[in-house]
């Protein structure tokens, strides 16, 4: 490949329409990772009573239930990426690849 064909590429309005997406989509998930994470960081540092409590009595803590919370939430957070990617930056980028080899 050419650099003429990379600056093709860099300048075709499809590409520029898929690295905002993908740009868009990466950042607001990490945001969103960021906050939950510091969140809980937060709750930890100003409220470490509220993790240590005891659920309905029994020995799983409040803390326990926050934690498995989190793992779920970054595994959904996965789950969005690969669905939003699939459905919309696959078929974009095929179409791009498939533009640009002609």
């Amino acid at each position: 490949m050419t650099p003429h064909d990379l600056d093709r590429i860099r300048q075709h309005p499809d590409f520029i329409q898929l690295v905002r997406r993908k740009q868009r989509l990466t950042w607001s998930l990490t945001a969103a990772m960021l906050a939950i994470y510091y969140g809980f960081v937060l709750l930890v540092a100003f409220a470490p009573g509220v993790l240590g409590q005891s659920l309905n009595g029994g020995v799983t803590s409040v803390g326990m239930l926050v934690g498995v919370v989190i793992i779920l939430l970054s595994f959904a957070l996965t789950g969005i990426y690969v669905k939003r990617t699939n459905s919309q930056l696959d078929p974009l980028n095929d179409k791009l690849k498939q533009e640009c080899s002609q």
